[in-house]
């Protein structure tokens, strides 16, 4: 082998990390997790329709909603307002007070399951991804008004991620093995086939 490419192996130990064990529990089936950027929190979305906040330094149970009967695939901080936003198997779209537990809204979203959220770090919108192909833009300040739906996914879109660079510009995964990327919210999609679609983007 050439010394210009280092073997497997060494590649391999050079991505080695030390891991060790902050929080641990037991709990029902996790759907989707999210760290607050601040406190040590977790939040933990539950197939039994419920949502914890877990303090992963005091190991204490911090706040437990049940949300709905319905799995809940996708919860959210929304630190600048206190929330967590949720999404669930019964279409619906929830908005809860993360300190009160007080919800703040509540309405049907999509005709299909809600299978991912995610929040812009600075305007006032959370992206919704459903089984039923769409992705919607919701806008909070308009009394959560949808002001944009994507479409062009044939499948369940089952992730959406927000490119961390350019908060404008967002990609999305579905189950017609297709990747997507959105540039300025604007109708112009760019497309990737894949073998295999991923349910999670970063």
């Amino acid at each position: 082998m050439s010394s210009a490419f280092p073997s497997a192996l060494t590649m391999q130990h050079s991505f080695t990390i030390k891991i060790e064990k902050e929080f641990d529990r037991p709990s029902e089936r996790v759907k989707s997790l999210d760290l607050h950027p601040t406190e040590p929190w977790i939040l933990a979305s539950l197939h039994s329709g419920t949502v914890f906040i877990w303090n992963y330094h005091s190991q204490v149970l911090v706040k437990s909603i049940h949300v709905t009967d319905s799995p809940v695939r996708s919860a959210k901080f929304v630190v600048r307002k206190q929330w967590i936003v949720v999404g669930a198997d019964d279409k619906f779209l929830r908005v809860y007070d993360y300190n009160s537990g007080e919800k703040v809204k509540e309405f049907e979203a999509h005709v299909d399951y809600i299978r991912c959220l995610a929040v812009h770090p600075t305007l006032p919108y959370v992206l919704s991804a459903s089984d039923d192909k769409l992705i919607k833009l919701w806008d909070w300040e308009k009394d959560w008004t949808c002001t944009r739906i994507f479409q062009g996914h044939s499948h369940y879109v089952m992730h959406v991620g927000l490119n961390p660079r350019d908060a404008h510009t967002f990609a999305s995964a579905s189950l017609d093995c297709t990747v997507k990327v959105q540039l300025q919210y604007t109708p112009k999609l760019f497309l990737s086939s894949i073998s295999r679609v991923r349910q999670c983007l970063q």
